[in-house]
């Protein structure tokens, strides 16, 4: 038996992705939209953008998977470009930052899991 409040198809908006010049963040699947067990979005970050918390940590862990150009990471202070096909976790609490160091803009997949609590800011900005 299925539940009625859920979408069980979503699609991404691609028009507004592709049309976006800024920080798009489409989420797929939160505590808002019937999640459980963790959140999905879609994120494109333009060239020069980055996390607008900078070095931060999160409650829970988040996975990114990377679609489409470059993407710099910092992950307790070790830093790596990562391109398409990369699956990047940020374990809960460690200290990381993500930005765009490249020409192009960057699109990767988000998961945060557990889900997180939606009465609790999402990131800590960290003290570098």
């Amino acid at each position: 038996m299925g539940r009625r409040d859920i979408e069980y198809v979503r699609k991404l908006d691609r028009a507004a992705l592709e049309a976006s010049t800024d920080r798009y963040v489409q989420r797929l699947l939160a505590a808002d939209s019937g999640a459980r067990t963790l959140s999905f979005a879609v994120i494109k970050t333009p060239a020069g953008g980055g996390s607008p918390e900078g070095l931060h940590t999160h409650a829970v862990d988040q996975i990114f998977y990377v679609l489409s150009g470059t993407m710099s990471i910092e992950v307790q202070g070790r830093r790596e470009d990562v391109g398409p096909g990369s699956l990047v976790v940020f374990p809960a609490g460690v200290a990381h930052r993500n930005w765009n160091d490249g020409s192009e803009p960057t699109v990767h997949i988000a998961i945060a899991s557990p889900l997180p609590d939606p009465a609790v800011p999402f990131a800590t900005r960290v003290s570098a």
